[in-house]
């Protein structure tokens, strides 16, 4: 009984537990939520943040070359057979060894860069290569953003052509009620019927495949989220509002606060700093040396002296090690060359880029003009064929209109509403575009 009770209250704990997190999967997801949650879980967005971990740790490595270098060594070798010398004593030749058969040794050796001009420069570029990876960490941020919104637009714009299709169905389903009690009656014809049919079984088709579309774009909106394609999301309808005037427009763009130029900035500067450390290859580097070294030599192996037949002995130096280049045949000089290559390279490559993202500043413009004056036009598209389709099945109620008629303008409503539809996703994508092109995309999350 105990054991049952038990049992129970472990249920209703977990139960307890999954409840908010079902919870919070049934809430609507807005967009700033999506893209609050794109940021924090895309791998992207992550691998990015690892990489300036990273970046922190390369500067560290280079800054390591610029601390004393201490290394320890010991040694241990046994002599089998003791070399000898010979020697002259006043005429005499003699032969004297020279060593123990057990010799050993330990010390530690000291290096320090006194003046080393490509250690120095290294430091910069490690600095500047930090600040690299935080503004792609920046750039990677604004590609997810942009992404995740374009994403969530096309789920939008799909589920609203669903509710157009249901809506349409259910008045086909009204007129194909109708018609067939017309027929049963001997007031239309079988020819007609079918028709209605046929017309129903292609609407049914077509819910079908913009059912299945909006699975895959919630997939790929999920996917680009960072979040498993599993959990279940609901998407406001608000999000995808008319629109009724254009934004401001600035005549041009300051391109100093886009990501891509401080990228470009930073480039420039690596590469500056990656030329400076070849030149310093010419410099010559000055270097502080020290050592200790503990030496003991025995006919036996005994080295912590607990018999006198072990002789230990000590030994030191400090000095200053110059190191001046004379020639290398010429590579010093192809490696400044081929960085000077690469200067100029990044200057086409500045000058491509500003040039486009002017232009994508240009083009969002353009299309924001067009796509809301599409807007505009299908908006009263729109009304106008459902005012049509509305007179055209009333008239087909009172025999005053032909079902050819009535099936025409029933797709022309469809087609009128989808148009309408898809002018919105487009408004939408080139406003994002032209936020993107301000420098202001990460203002979607605030």
């Amino acid at each position: 009984m105990l054991r049952v009770k038990t049992v129970k209250v472990m249920l209703i704990l977990i139960a307890g537990i999954a409840l908010p997190s079902l919870v919070s999967a049934q809430q609507k997801v807005t967009l700033k939520d999506a893209l609050t949650f794109a940021l924090q879980n895309n791998s992207n967005v992550r691998k990015a943040k690892l990489d300036i971990e990273k970046g922190r740790y390369k500067v560290e490595e280079v800054r390591s070359q610029a601390l004393p270098q201490i290394t320890g060594n010991a040694g241990l070798t046994y002599n089998p057979i003791i070399g000898q010398q010979v020697v002259d004593f006043g005429g005499q030749l003699q032969t004297l060894k020279f060593g123990q058969k057990w010799n050993s040794s330990a010390g530690v050796q000291l290096s320090q860069q006194l003046f080393n001009q490509q250690v120095f420069t290294g430091l910069k570029a490690a600095r500047s290569s930090e600040e690299y990876y935080n503004l792609t960490s920046q750039l990677s941020e604004e590609q997810i953003i942009e992404l995740v919104a374009n994403n969530y637009y096309q789920v939008l714009v799909n589920r609203q052509q669903l509710n157009v299709i249901d809506t349409n169905i259910k008045n086909v389903k009204v007129v194909e009620k109708i018609v067939s009690n017309q027929y049963k009656n001997g007031l239309a014809r079988k020819i007609d019927v079918d028709r209605i049919n046929v017309n129903l079984t292609n609407l049914n088709t077509q819910r079908e495949q913009i059912v299945n579309a909006i699975t895959q774009m919630e997939n790929q909106l999920k996917f680009s989220m960072g979040m498993p394609v599993s959990t279940p999301i609901s998407l406001p309808f608000t999000e995808l509002t008319e629109v009724t005037q254009l934004p401001q427009f600035a005549d041009s763009i300051d391109l100093a606060n886009r990501t891509e130029i401080k990228l470009l900035d930073n480039q420039d500067k690596l590469l500056s700093l990656q030329r400076k450390a070849y030149v310093a290859e010419y410099y010559p580097t000055l270097a502080l040396t020290g050592n200790y070294t503990y030496s003991s030599q025995s006919n036996g192996f005994d080295f912590l002296n607990s018999n006198s037949t072990a002789i230990g002995f000590g030994s030191s130096a400090v000095g200053l090690t110059l190191r001046v280049p004379i020639f290398n045949g010429f590579l010093t000089r192809s490696k400044i060359r081929q960085a000077d290559i690469d200067i100029k390279k990044a200057q086409e490559d500045r000058r491509e880029s500003t040039n486009s993202l002017n232009l994508a500043y240009e083009n969002a413009k353009i299309q924001l003009r067009n796509n809301l004056n599409t807007i505009n036009a299908q908006r009263k598209n729109a009304q106008l064929a459902d005012e049509i389709y509305r007179s055209t099945q009333n008239n087909y109620n009172n025999g005053l209109a032909s079902l050819t008629d009535l099936l025409e303008t029933e797709n022309s409503l469809t087609e009128a509403q989808n148009s309408y539809t898809q002018a919105l996703l487009n408004y939408k994508i080139a406003e994002i575009q032209l936020i993107k092109s301000n420098g202001n995309i990460k203002s979607l999350v605030k």
